[in-house]
């Protein structure tokens, strides 16, 4: 399948060209070339070992690529020091593990790390990003509560609000919906939505939720088997036949509501 090039290498955050990651002998991202468009929101989608997290691991250069490149800003990752590229990308992983004792303040301070002085001194600007963050994820209230006293559902909103706090222009989100109940997981989406369209930040996420990506995301990326699928706007690319394509599930595909949304039913 042949897949549209973007308008403007301007246009683009991340762009992602031949990569190639492995475990091993275990080849777990294959060839992929996709460009993510900057200011905008991502969701990857795929069945679960499709290379998803993987690829969004890599980004952040936690991975390295065995073949093939990514860039940031049309500048290869492997070219930035650490802070400069903390300054720039944000990853919020699935499986980070705090230390019990810190506190949700203490946590989310860590995302200033990249923007610290010499001496490692904080700033009354580093305060102020830290109390935003908890903030946005409606912690506020448990900001001086330690980790390990929180539900599954909490921490997962304070590792995002770390991310939130590094402040960076790319934000990548590891299933950051995970423990989370109906409600939080549509907050979120809307906190994340809302960083695209107000503050242009280019979110990249992975989701499970396909009613959710098609709602929130401007731009989807469909993967299977380690490779690139599909990719573009939710409402040209999500049809029945690539559902079925991915998950191998037979599905309807409709317009439902006063907006027309697309609605996925299983046969």
């Amino acid at each position: 399948m042949a897949f549209p090039d973007s308008d403007s290498d301007g246009d683009i955050a991340v762009a992602v060209q031949g990569a190639t990651i492995t475990y091993g002998d275990f080849t777990a991202v294959n060839n992929v070339s996709v460009d993510f468009p900057r200011g905008k929101f991502t969701c990857i989608i795929g069945p679960n070992g499709c290379g998803k997290s993987t690829l969004l691991r890599a980004m952040a250069r936690v991975l390295p690529t065995e073949a093939g490149t990514i860039s940031l800003e049309n500048k290869e990752i492997d070219s930035f020091g650490r802070k400069e590229l903390s300054r720039r990308i944000a990853l919020m992983a699935q499986d980070a593990i705090a230390p019990e004792h810190l506190t949700v303040t203490e946590l989310v301070a860590r995302g200033r790390f990249a923007h610290l002085g010499t001496l490692g001194q904080r700033s009354s600007q580093d305060f102020d990003k830290v109390s935003q963050a908890i903030s946005t994820v409606e912690l506020d209230s448990l900001a001086d509560r330690r980790m390990n006293e929180l539900s599954g559902g909490q921490r997962q909103r304070a590792w995002l609000a770390m991310a939130l706090a590094q402040d960076t222009p790319v934000l990548l989100l590891d299933e950051p919906t995970t423990f989370l109940d109906l409600g939080y997981q549509h907050d979120l989406l809307t906190v994340v939505r809302n960083l695209s369209e107000n503050e242009h930040k280019t979110v990249i996420a992975v989701v499970h939720d396909l009613q959710q990506a098609i709602r929130f995301a401007d731009h989807i990326v469909a993967m299977q088997g380690g490779e690139l699928v599909d990719h573009g706007n939710p409402e040209d690319i999500v049809t029945a036949e690539l559902i079925e394509q991915l998950y191998g599930l037979p599905v309807e595909v409709t317009r439902a509501g006063r907006q027309g949304r697309t609605v996925i039913v299983p046969d």
